[in-house]
């Protein structure tokens, strides 16, 4: 599937790939030693920042490993709130996985929830998985309450894991599958109709 143009709104964002004219605030984000702690590429210069931004070009979903990076913008401010990833993990499985990172100007607000949402709409719509998974860093605490509120399953606390940035680390593993997703959603739908 190609997200060429791809456009859409949430209740607070406006999401939509990178250009490479949002290079200052795509910069912003990832330079930041507090955003990157949990996550697996290091704080990025600016040259480590401008090869990212080119990758995060790729808007075709059809093979193993292919993913999908939109942007999302706060709409009253037109700032970069942050970054919701989904990687197609698995054609033949439908499998996928689900990613995010948000500016600590706008943690704590129930954005990465509000990402979060649109990116399994896309991951369970669109493309049809059967399932998509989330992998953190079990110390990453702010991120298991995003994806207990988005209703995934703690799956698995795997002790010492990784070698994590120098040293070794446990990973907290999360999943939620398609019935899964639905069944939440008809529950939605049943509740805004009362």
């Amino acid at each position: 599937m190609d997200f060429f143009g791809y456009r859409a709104e949430t209740e607070r964002m406006r999401l939509r790939p990178y250009a490479f004219g949002d290079f200052d605030a795509f910069f912003d984000l990832h330079r930041r030693d507090d955003v990157s702690r949990f996550l697996p590429w290091e704080t990025r210069d600016e040259a480590a920042a401008r090869a990212a931004l080119g990758r995060h070009q790729a808007l075709s979903i059809e093979s193993d490993n292919q993913g999908l990076t939109l942007a999302g913008f706060d709409k009253e401010t037109d700032r970069l709130v942050g970054e919701f990833v989904l990687i197609l993990r698995s054609v033949e499985h439908r499998r996928g996985e689900l990613g995010y990172v948000v500016h600590p100007d706008f943690q704590g607000r129930g954005l990465a929830v509000e990402g979060g949402l649109h990116m399994l709409g896309i991951a369970f719509g669109e493309l049809d998985l059967r399932r998509v998974i989330a992998r953190i860093d079990s110390r990453n605490q702010a991120s298991a309450k995003v994806l207990a509120t988005l209703g995934m399953r703690h799956e698995a606390h795997l002790v010492q894991n990784d070698l994590f940035k120098g040293e070794w680390s446990d990973e907290d593993d999360f999943a939620l599958l398609a019935s899964e997703w639905a069944d939440r959603s008809s529950a939605v739908r049943a509740r805004d109709d009362e």
